[in-house]
């Protein structure tokens, strides 16, 4: 299933399987796929694009995202917290993230349970979470830092781990998450697709 995710930078992901799914698309120049599902997990321009939203949709794409965007997106689906929404072979499950009534998502397909953090600092609410991969933020900039992020795989302990919201110059987050959280899981360093 690791094979099937595919990140753009920031937090920007595709899940290449049956449903496509793409997480927050922005600055996607050459989309793969067009979508099935697009989630939106917050209102901030690096999240929600509607450019790369247009790119990606096509006329029976379903989007799921929070009240405030699905404000300013026609056709676009909300999704409460902790609510679920099942999507054919796929269900997507709300999970609070700290930052501005942000959203993360469990998303369960093939089998497997992907926990989607979102902009978040962490939340007590994750410990009931069972994911088979997990994917957060270590950037530290209103969201979990790379030791805080750790922590939270220590607790999950999920197979695979991925960080997201770096770049080369702050590699050093991502490294060191891998060097903190890698006893616990798998830790995945991604390149940003083209």
């Amino acid at each position: 299933m690791i094979r099937k995710i595919h990140w753009f930078g920031n937090s920007s992901f595709l899940i290449n399987t049956v449903p496509v799914i793409y997480i927050n698309p922005w600055r996607i120049a050459n989309p793969p796929l067009p979508a099935d599902i697009i989630l939106i997990g917050h209102h901030k321009h690096e999240y929600f694009s509607p450019p790369d939203i247009a790119k990606l949709r096509a006329p029976n794409t379903r989007i799921i995202t929070t009240e405030q965007v699905a404000k300013e997106l026609p056709g676009a689906e909300i999704l409460r917290p902790f609510q679920t929404i099942s999507l054919g072979r796929a269900s997507v499950k709300g999970i609070p993230a700290t930052a501005d009534d942000g959203l993360g998502f469990v998303i369960s397909v093939n089998f497997f349970d992907i926990y989607y953090a979102g902009d978040t600092t962490g939340i007590p609410a994750i410990e009931a979470l069972h994911p088979d991969i997990v994917i957060l933020p270590v950037d530290g900039s209103g969201t979990t830092t790379a030791q805080s992020a750790a922590d939270m795989i220590k607790r999950l302990r999920p197979r695979w781990a991925i960080p997201c919201k770096w770049n080369a110059a702050s590699r050093i987050n991502a490294t060191q998450f891998q060097q903190e959280a890698g006893a616990s899981s798998e830790v995945v360093l991604m390149q940003p697709a083209t």
